[in-house]
């Protein structure tokens, strides 16, 4: 929560954003769309405004992020929606904080570019980038990486060239190249944290999506790394937004009973 830096929940290694893990940490996620902060809407993400209808300067919410949180998630939507990422954005914004940067990455010679602007790490997402042929080309050229699971209502959310559906199998698969922190991101639905706690059981594991702060206490329970959540209710003078439903809830096993 703000102010809560003092007694973090976990220590960040600074030669390379990796969590060494004591308890689960909270990461705010910035979204990013040309230069604007931007916050989930119902029809995707919007940009955020004040009650006077003022846009919100990134640099001054970044340095509110940085004030309480040591590493903040950022998405850069230009390059997750056009495969146009904003690097010098990224490069005046990494000066001022540990970021972790999902840039929407289809190949190893962009993940390059997201570390070159400043990123700890890039993030790999199954939505965008292209195969495992390009995920390995990515960490022989840099291991500073993360790999996003991508989970829809219909299940993971990859690119045909993956060869299969089964988070699992998918994880595995990505943790065998090298890459040891998983992102699993569910949208439009709640967490499944029998699976969560199957994929931290194996390596570092990250919540994102859905995720909300209220819920660190199943992060601790799973074993995972952390949660990294949206940052709506940080925003000074936000103007509201309508409610989202209730996310439909994922078919829960034996373990997530257990957590």
């Amino acid at each position: 929560m703000p102010g809560e830096r003092q007694g973090a929940t976990s220590t960040l290694a600074s030669s390379r954003g990796a969590a060494s893990v004591t308890s689960p940490a909270l990461v705010p996620c910035l979204l990013l769309r040309r230069g604007e902060v931007c916050l989930p809407g119902d029809q995707g993400p919007e940009p955020a405004r004040t009650q006077a209808g003022a846009r919100y300067d990134p640099f001054d919410v970044l340095d509110k992020l940085a004030a309480d949180y040591p590493l903040v998630y950022v998405v850069d939507l230009d390059g997750v929606e056009r495969g146009e990422p904003q690097l010098d954005l990224l490069q005046e914004l990494s000066r001022d904080a540990a970021l972790w940067v999902d840039g929407g990455v289809r190949n190893a010679e962009q993940a390059i570019d997201i570390l070159v602007s400043g990123a700890q790490r890039a993030v790999l997402s199954s939505a965008t980038l292209r195969s495992p042929r390009e995920l390995r080309r990515s960490w022989r050229l840099s291991t500073e990486l993360v790999f996003e699971a991508d989970l829809g209502p219909a299940g993971l959310v990859i690119r045909p060239e993956w060869e299969t559906g089964d988070p699992l199998a998918l994880v595995r698969s990505v943790r065998e190249v090298g890459v040891d922190h998983i992102v699993l991101s569910p949208r439009e639905i709640a967490p499944d944290w029998s699976l969560v706690a199957a994929v931290a059981a194996a390596g570092p594991t990250w919540v994102d999506g859905s995720f909300e702060r209220d819920q660190l206490d199943r992060l601790r329970q799973c074993g995972a790394s952390g949660g990294i959540f949206h940052i709506a209710d940080l925003l000074p003078d936000r103007a509201p937004v309508a409610p989202s439903p209730p996310l439909p809830s994922q078919p829960s096993g034996g373990r997530d009973d257990e957590t």
